[in-house]
């Protein structure tokens, strides 16, 4: 079975979609398109743009939900998914991919989203760290007993945790990981506390936009983060894509439940190959590709 993959945060750059421009009058198409509905030409920044202009939060996440589902809609034919799962912001572009949205719901979506992550931001210092070498047990254990907001938030792969909250509660929880025989607890250059409590007002102003738009039947399921479990239902995806924001992406839990209800294909569509490297390190008997405009 077909299952594929869509990337989040930290995937860009400089230069990403550009050959899906140069090659696919349909891609060219609906580059156009974003450009209109966004009201900026992030064609642009996504094409010529310095990394630190592709970092900026208005750009990042739209520039990503674009290079993965115009990717997705250039493949025709050969796009036949039995599944689909997206990492944090990836979940948008598999929606999109499988039918659950519109390409301009999707994009609008995450345009929303962007912008309210951003303004929660500001609201309190707050960070996340990459935790490695520990069992995700020992890390929750140490997230609980520490002082202040500090909770897991990618479960990435086993060994690979991503804990998120405030800045002080996050230093003092790596220095006792690191205590508790953590290879590595490194603060991520990041501009806040993604899915943890701290995203509660970005939450809220998502919730309204995603209430109002309409989600449609999709053609697979799709394994949301927060779940890690197939849904079919446009009403439960709906309320799983409002908790995301302030949940855990169960990223491990989602592709083992991928591979035990068939999964035998992991194609990862969109810029870079970090989910590919996710899942070798999941199942390294899992079989995984880059989805080309060849495909």
């Amino acid at each position: 079975m077909n299952a594929y993959i869509f990337p989040g945060q930290g995937a860009q750059f400089s230069g990403m979609g550009l050959n899906l421009y140069e090659t696919s009058p349909l891609a060219q198409e609906l580059f156009e398109q974003a450009n209109d509905i966004l009201g900026f030409q992030i064609t642009d920044i996504m094409f010529e743009g310095t990394p630190e202009a592709l970092k900026e939060t208005k750009v990042t996440q739209p520039a990503i939900f674009l290079h993965s589902v115009i990717l997705a809609k250039t493949l025709g034919d050969s796009f036949k998914p039995d599944m689909v799962a997206g990492h944090s912001l990836g979940e948008f572009s598999a929606l999109v991919a499988n039918g659950s949205l519109t390409f301009e719901d999707g994009l609008k979506l995450v345009s929303q989203r962007a912008l309210a992550m951003q303004k929660a931001c500001e609201i309190q210092p707050s960070t996340m760290a990459a935790v490695l070498g520990l069992e995700d047990a020992i890390v929750e254990k140490i997230c609980s007993e520490t002082e202040g907001i500090v909770v897991a938030a990618n479960y990435n792969c086993p060994g690979q945790l991503v804990i998120s909250g405030d800045v002080d509660a996050i230093n003092r929880a790596c220095e006792s990981l690191k205590e508790a025989g953590a290879r590595r607890a490194l603060v991520l250059p990041v501009g806040g506390a993604f899915h943890s409590p701290l995203m509660e007002p970005a939450r809220e102003e998502l919730a309204a936009a995603i209430e109002n738009t309409k989600f449609s039947k999709p053609i697979c399921p799709i394994y949301q983060n927060v779940t890690a479990s197939a849904v079919h239902d446009e009403a439960a995806i709906k309320s799983n894509l409002i908790s995301q924001l302030t949940a855990p992406v169960r990223w491990t839990q989602s592709v083992q439940q991928m591979i035990a209800d068939g999964a035998t294909l992991f194609t990862e569509v969109g810029p870079g190959n970090v989910l590919q490297g996710l899942v070798k390190k999941i199942n390294r008997d899992a079989q995984t590709a880059s989805a080309t405009l060849e495909n």
